[in-house]
């Protein structure tokens, strides 16, 4: 009888301790999903307004000839390639480039002017965005504007062609045939000094030409702030390469990782922008890591037990759907 008690006694230790270890993992996942629908739905408002923004725009440009007869070719001027006008200065412009690579400068001023109306969408779009750093448009004539303006002067390399860089390209007819909404997946340094970025783009024809593409930037810190600070754990978000876009940085330092400075590049920008393959998880100094790398991205798991690494427990993560991001929480040791 005694030893029939001490059967059914372990039997029901273990039935319950399985359903603790259930609703322990249910609710560590119930938290990292939550805060994966919080990126989510803010990503699917930013991109509908950036989707109201471009339609307008693209409106507009339909009507060239109109807006040619009432433009202010005197809102701006030019030194060289770049507007004159300085950050600071006039809150309701832009800082305005004619690159020297443009294939018609009168055409490109004429471009400045018909679309002056810019000015106006950009501000009351960063102003209803709290997200949002800056708002711009890159156009296939060569001609840049950034609201709000920034040292350009000093900042742009004139003689860099658009098309090249991936805020440009990742929109076009060949990368993004459906003409829609494209989020640049990986984080690049901005030279003018806001650490790391990440872009949203739309591509603006006139016509079946594709005359610009329009974009807004917001910033790394800007993602932590909002949303990782906001709730309890260690988190690091990630696109599918492995690469960290952002991270609480006792998150990113438990896994053997170099620090995610906000790092300021004060020189001009001459070629497209890159990560450094330092931040990527799979050249994480931890074996251990790497491994986890290859687990969660490789082979789509969605749990990963430490063994080597005596300070984290485990680590759990879910798909950022729309993005092709992973979010990582890290759990450490008791």
């Amino acid at each position: 009888m005694n030893r029939l008690r001490y059967i059914a006694f372990l039997f029901l230790t273990v039935i319950f301790s399985c359903d603790s270890e259930k609703e322990k993992r249910d609710k560590e996942f119930s938290t990292l999903e939550s805060l994966v629908s919080k990126l989510e739905n803010e990503g699917q408002i930013l991109g509908d307004r950036l989707d109201s923004l471009a339609h307008l725009y693209q409106d507009q440009i339909q009507n060239w000839d109109s807006l040619k007869s009432n433009a202010d070719f005197s809102k701006y001027q030019f030194q060289g390639a770049f507007s004159t006008n300085l950050p600071n200065q006039d809150s309701s412009l832009s800082s305005v480039i004619i690159l020297n690579t443009t294939p018609n400068w009168e055409m490109a001023m004429e471009e400045v002017a018909v679309t002056n109306f810019l000015d106006e969408m950009f501000a009351g779009f960063l102003k209803s965005n709290a997200l949002i750093s800056q708002v711009y448009s890159n156009s296939s004539k060569q001609v840049s504007r950034v609201y709000p303006a920034y040292d350009h002067q000093n900042i742009v390399d004139p003689n860099i062609d658009v098309r090249e860089f991936n805020f440009f390209y990742a929109a076009n007819e060949v990368n993004n045939p459906s003409k829609g909404i494209v989020w640049i997946k990986d984080t690049y340094v901005d030279p003018a000094g806001r650490g790391w970025i990440l872009s949203l783009v739309h591509p603006i024809y006139r016509g079946n030409e594709l005359f610009a593409v329009l974009g807004a930037d917001f910033t790394v810190d800007d993602i932590i702030n909002n949303y990782f600070d906001t709730h309890q754990g260690e988190y690091i978000l990630a696109n599918t390469k492995g690469d960290i876009i952002a991270g609480k940085s006792k998150a990113i330092e438990m896994l053997s990782m170099p620090p995610l400075k906000n790092h300021v590049y004060q020189e001009t920008v001459k070629s497209e922008f890159f990560r450094v393959s330092d931040f990527n998880l799979f050249n994480s100094k931890s074996r251990e890591v790497r491994r986890m790398a290859q687990e969660f991205l490789l082979n789509k798991k969605d749990e990963f037990y430490f063994e080597e690494e005596k300070n984290l427990n485990k680590a759990i993560c879910r798909p950022v759907k729309g993005i092709d991001w992973i979010l990582f929480q890290i759990i450490p040791s008791k």
